[in-house]
């Protein structure tokens, strides 16, 4: 049975007694959907989370730094984007350490890596979408995930761009700590249970927002609607949707509730991921932010490298998955 009935129970007893709205009509639809998603999507984040967070206590800045530098350049991209996994859940918020990277002599490849990784393939990513379109889909999404992170590092080591970066990330070098403190399994479960509900108070406005306005897409918007312009069958949808998702900025949180249901409203799989990964890996905030540490020309060409990426994983998907 599915661990998540008793709350599909619960929304249909809010939606249908409570509530009393009619069956089978567009406002029951969209409130069930809402409240079913809700519960699901909060308890899996806080149950995630926490076990993330246990793991990432064993992993300081001054640890992962020391690791990075002493791994060659291509395991050095591949450590960076499974260290993406467990790290912050925006671009914008993964930035000061990125730059800790860099100013502690990691190369400028890896740390890229980590900076694709972060917000793309985090474990509100995992969870939501395993939550929305099962295991398969997710899994199939974290690993291209991490091949758009790792490849991308590789591609802009590769172009020995150190110099596009702004004068002083350089000046400034960091040494890391290898000793660390060991910190008892009390605090680190202290530790994990007080990050877990920090990381809920400042995501769960993003979850009902971004589920709230995927309900009502769900309840009010015809399924022709969508298809029609981003169908499977039309050529641009993916690139257009990775255009469309740069200007956006939200996190995992936010996105993925309203990609779970523009997938339902007939848009191909593909483009609504494409269109996902380019508003958590691209966005104006972001590049903004990257200003302060690097030139233009970098940006873009990280921004270029990127966006290749997404959209030949949009293609992929829409040809694997139909």
């Amino acid at each position: 049975m599915d661990i998540f009935y008793p709350v599909k129970l619960f929304a249909d007893w809010l939606t249908y007694r409570v509530f009393s709205i009619a069956p089978e009509t567009m406002p029951a639809a969209a409130v069930n959907f809402f409240i079913y998603d809700t519960i699901k999507i909060i308890i899996l984040l806080a149950v995630i989370i926490y076990a993330v967070s246990l793991v990432r206590s064993f992993l300081p800045p001054e640890i992962v730094r020391a690791l990075l530098v002493r791994k060659n350049k291509y395991a050095g991209n591949v450590l960076a984007a499974l260290l993406g996994i467990i790290t912050p859940f925006c671009t914008c918020s993964a930035i000061p350490l990125f730059l800790g990277f860099v100013q502690a002599g990691v190369p400028l490849g890896v740390t890229f890596s980590f900076l694709v990784a972060s917000p793309m393939i985090n474990e509100v990513a995992l969870v939501m979408l395993w939550g929305m379109f099962g295991a398969k889909i997710a899994l199939m999404y974290i690993c291209s995930g991490l091949i758009i992170a790792i490849i991308s590092g590789i591609i802009i080591g590769k172009m020995k761009v150190e110099g596009l970066l702004e004068p002083f990330v350089l000046a400034t070098k960091i040494k890391a700590e290898s000793n660390v403190a060991v910190m008892p399994w009390k605090e680190r479960r202290r530790y994990a249970a007080d990050y877990t509900l920090d990381i809920l108070k400042k995501v769960w406005l993003y979850v009902v927002i971004g589920i709230g306005i995927g309900a009502w897409i769900h309840g009010y918007v015809p399924t022709d609607f969508l298809a029609r312009f981003a169908g499977a069958d039309k050529w641009y949808a993916v690139p257009l949707a990775t255009l469309v998702g740069i200007p956006l900025y939200s996190n995992a949180a936010g996105i993925i509730p309203l990609v779970g249901v523009l997938t339902e409203k007939g848009v191909a799989i593909g483009t609504t991921l494409a269109f996902m990964m380019a508003v958590t890996a691209l966005s104006l905030p972001e590049f903004m932010i990257l200003r302060r540490v690097m030139k233009t020309r970098l940006i873009l060409i990280f921004a270029s490298v990127v966006g290749a990426g997404i959209m030949f994983t949009g293609y992929l998907f829409n040809a694997v998955i139909r």
